[in-house]
């Protein structure tokens, strides 16, 4: 009974025993967990943190900011106090433009590392190009390309290479100053980066419609209205260049066709669709003023023409169209002058030196008498109106009937009779009208041994009228003339 006894002692003590062991062990693993599991996540958290920043450092250098600000984001969140990453993620905000982020990251990690120069001087270089870029958009819409451009390229683009929104507004500016070749390349560069991005197929497609290559245009514009069929200003500049290139064939159609008058309406309105697009506008100022020549219409093609010289001064044909203009508005030299400059710049085309040939005689015309105009009939006029105005006339102007203006009334008198002796004369009329020489026929018009019906000497004048005159002139043989007559002097 006894050894019973001390055997279930024992075993009570045994069991007490493993009991007790078992709570120390719990006690020890509880312990572990609550005093040194925090230890080990921060570890586990530095450990992470750091190898987030090694990414990111990796990201930066191949110019991939977007994704190192999300492993930047992602270890600073894993260690707040981490103050690499604040000045990586301020740089890579800035090289992108976000300039008030930026900003923030900047102060936060000068609040951990104070004094830092070199994080000073960025924060520096952050604040001039945010003011740099707020300037230039200032100044895009103040009209101030040049100024503007320079804000973007010294400033903005060397603190922010990696700003899209700089970038863009780069183009803008290139295509303000009319740079279209700069904008196609730097928006290449764009779609380079990012393919779809609108505003640079936009920009893009404008730059190309400017320089009036109108296919590749198109394909910009077709591009992104495939991205966004609902793009505005897509849609805007799309439907404006189908516009004017349909009003551009109308107007080519027309002529032709020989509808003049239809076709000088269809290229005043494809000018009109957009007055600044030169590189197609200088044809249409072409064709325009090619409609008015035909036309007769000598202003309006003038000034068409001049037009299209003013955008491309070495347009040959815009020079011939002009010449031609200029001879139908009687501008004799200046129409010399245009098909010269014609002639000079294309040598070999006959066509061009026929106009001139007609110009130079045009102008040669022009500086003897007009002995249509002096006796006040037109070029069609019978024998029987250049009769009846030469008698008119001589009757005004005789010298006897003008005492008062006699130097005067010699001079009328003379230029009358020519006109008349030319004009009255079948063969020397024809000739005239011709262009020809005829001054040895006494149609000097008072110079040298020109014509004169009171030259010196006892030469003798003889004019003759079938119904005479009214009456006599003092000085000379007195009484009517009933019939034909002659009178001296």
């Amino acid at each position: 009974m006894n050894l019973s006894i001390f055997s279930s002692a024992v075993e009570g003590i045994a069991w007490r025993g493993w009991l007790y062991t078992a709570f120390i062990l719990h006690f020890v693993f509880a312990c572990q967990f609550l005093l040194l599991q925090p230890l080990v996540s921060a570890l586990d958290g530095q450990a992470d943190a750091a190898e987030l920043l090694d990414r990111a450092s990796h990201s930066i250098k191949v110019k991939r900011y977007n994704e190192a600000l999300d492993d930047l984001n992602a270890a600073i969140e894993a260690d707040p106090k981490l103050s690499e990453a604040y000045l990586h993620r301020a740089s890579s905000l800035r090289q992108l433009c976000r300039y008030q982020e930026s900003e923030l990251s900047y102060r936060k990690f000068l609040e951990l590392k104070p004094g830092n120069k070199a994080a000073e001087k960025e924060l520096s270089q952050l604040l001039q190009a945010r003011s740099a870029l707020e300037s230039a958009i200032s100044l895009l819409d103040s009209g101030e390309y040049t100024k503007a451009l320079e804000y973007v390229e010294k400033i903005v683009l060397v603190f922010s290479p990696a700003c899209s929104m700089a970038k863009l507004l780069k183009v803008k500016l290139l295509l303000a100053t009319k740079d279209y070749s700069s904008a196609i390349a730097e928006s290449g560069y764009i779609l380079k980066e990012d393919e779809n991005n609108l505003e640079a197929l936009l920009l893009r497609g404008r730059a190309y419609y400017y320089l009036a290559d109108h296919d590749v245009a198109m394909r910009h514009y077709q591009k992104g209205l495939r991205l966004d069929p609902e793009h505005a200003d897509l849609k805007k500049a799309y439907f404006g260049l189908k516009n004017l290139l349909k009003k551009t064939k109308s107007a080519e159609d027309n002529l032709n066709k020989g509808k003049l008058r239809l076709a000088v309406e269809d290229y005043k309105g494809a000018i009109a669709l957009d007055p600044d697009h030169h590189a197609h506008n200088v044809h249409l100022h072409l064709g325009l003023c090619k409609v008015s020549v035909k036309l007769g219409r000598g202003k309006e093609a003038l000034t068409s023409c001049t037009e299209a010289l003013d955008i491309d001064g070495d347009l040959t044909e815009a020079l011939v169209q002009r010449g031609e203009a200029k001879l139908l508005t009687e501008d004799w030299e200046g129409a010399v002058d245009d098909l010269k400059s014609a002639a000079q710049k294309s040598p070999q085309d006959m066509a061009v030196r026929e106009a001139l040939m007609r110009a130079e005689k045009a102008l040669k015309m022009s500086k003897r008498k007009d002995w249509y105009k002096i006796l006040g009939i037109s070029k069609t006029a019978s024998i029987a109106e250049i009769k009846r105005a030469y008698k008119k006339l001589a009757l005004q102007w005789h010298p006897d009937k003008n005492v008062d203006n006699r130097d005067e009334a010699e001079n009328k008198f003379r230029e009358i009779a020519a006109a008349y002796e030319v004009l009255s004369d079948e063969e020397k009329r024809t000739r005239y009208d011709r262009g020809e020489d005829i001054d040895e026929m006494g149609m000097g018009g008072g110079g040298g041994g020109g014509f004169n019906p009171f030259g010196g000497g006892g030469q003798q004048f003889t004019f003759t009228f079938d119904g005479g005159f009214p009456g006599g002139f003092g000085g000379h043989q007195g009484g009517g003339f009933p019939g034909g007559f002659e009178f001296h002097f």
